[in-house]
């Protein structure tokens, strides 16, 4: 018999990470159910690196899987298409990454966008409200790629001083989600943020970089990255250079 999953009422404090049900429970990572997705609850959680993860008709169910996949923005892989990509985004005056200039309408974005071997989303209302308030309290962001003066691909991600949670992404031109993580990335190694929490193993984030870490290893990394000062959310064209150098003329 798997472990009794424990049920948080409002007042209730988060259980210790390493309480998750293991590989060999019918969930492994899930931490508790109930609570509540107000501000505070959400900030706690984050900052023991739990997440919440549920589906329409589900109570609020808090997750902290081990491993943990997340991207060392060190490690990012700009593969050879998305460096032209990215080359030919940042000379266009019609192209152009915004942040927080549409929060609201990155995650509806997300929570509407079909996902191959899911039915639904799970950024059910609840979800996009809850985080749509911890933005306006300065602790999510989004990261939008714009093009002709149009939202065509974005991201959002949870902040808490210098540890980022990735969320989520969407998008309605090729490689449009692509352009808004390479600019997180490009943004994150300007400020010396090293890491980029993915929350779960994807073959796409794989692909770009992303590994598993023991839950262990992550939960030190973030506690030391949550206590750094917060960064200045905005994203200048100049950062590109992180992951596309300027050449330097000859002699």
């Amino acid at each position: 018999m798997p472990p009794q999953l424990p049920w948080l009422e409002i007042e209730d404090p988060f259980p210790a990470p390493a309480l998750a049900w293991g590989p060999e429970d019918p969930a492994p990572g899930l931490l508790a159910a109930g609570g509540a997705l107000d501000i505070e609850h959400l900030r706690a959680a984050y900052a023991q690196g739990t997440f919440p993860w549920y589906g329409p008709g589900q109570p609020i169910l808090w997750w902290a899987p081990d491993p943990r996949m997340v991207l060392p923005v060190a490690e990012f892989r700009l593969h050879r298409s998305l460096r032209k990509t990215l080359q030919a985004f940042r000379t266009q005056a019609h192209c152009e990454i915004r942040v927080d200039h549409a929060f609201k309408q990155v995650i509806t974005a997300c929570a509407s966008k079909e996902r191959e071997g899911q039915a639904g989303t799970w950024i059910v209302p609840e979800m996009v409200e809850a985080y749509t308030r911890l933005h306006a309290a300065g602790h999510a962001h989004s990261v939008e790629t714009w093009v002709h003066g149009e939202l065509v691909g974005g991201l959002y991600c949870v902040a808490l001083g210098r540890a980022v949670f990735g969320e989520s992404m969407f998008a309605h031109a090729t490689d449009a989600s692509k352009i808004a993580l390479s600019a997180l990335v490009a943004l994150c190694r300007h400020h010396g943020i090293g890491l980029i929490d993915c929350q779960q193993k994807t073959g796409h984030l794989a692909s770009l970089g992303g590994r598993e870490i023991p839950r262990s290893e992550f939960l030190l990394q973030i506690e030391k990255a949550r206590v750094q000062p917060a960064i200045r959310w905005e994203f200048e064209p100049v950062y590109w250079n992180e992951l596309l150098p300027t050449k330097t003329p000859k002699a």
